[in-house]
């Protein structure tokens, strides 16, 4: 007669081990870094030197929700996951460019120096209308 062979209670299979980091598929010096920060969110593009997009992240994609994705700190954990990403592919200087009016362009950008990564330039091109359309009337609470 076969014996029942059972597992013992905390065994764990090994497809949940520790899951495992992907290599960096491009080795990059110098980059460059897209922060576009509006009221509601925050988004970090990191690219090369040619403006070929490396990796990016936003607010949103780290599980704020709501309000909180247009927070200062929201914007810093950006920052901080985007400068590990930039560190994994060997990124050792950055040219920053901003776009927007939101609460977390500066610490997006504070966050990547944190990480060791150093800043070369910053560039604010935010979009300013030159009298262009007829602003929306105002409101009546």
């Amino acid at each position: 007669m076969p014996e029942a062979t059972t597992k013992p209670a905390n065994a764990t299979p090994a497809a949940k081990a520790a899951p495992k980091v992907a290599a960096p598929k491009r080795k990059v010096d110098f980059g460059m870094l897209f922060v576009q920060s509006t009221y509601n969110n925050t988004l970090c593009l990191l690219a090369d030197s040619e403006g070929n997009a490396l990796a990016q992240s936003s607010a949103g994609a780290l599980g704020f929700k709501g309000a909180k994705k247009g927070t200062p700190f929201a914007a810093a954990k950006v920052g901080e996951v985007l400068a590990d990403k930039a560190k994994l592919m060997g990124v050792k200087e950055v040219s920053v460019v901003i776009k927007g009016v939101g609460s977390g362009r500066e610490s997006a950008v504070r966050s990547f120096i944190t990480k060791g990564i150093g800043i070369s330039s910053v560039k604010d091109v935010t979009p300013v209308p030159h009298n262009g359309p007829r602003p929306p009337r105002a409101r009546r609470v």
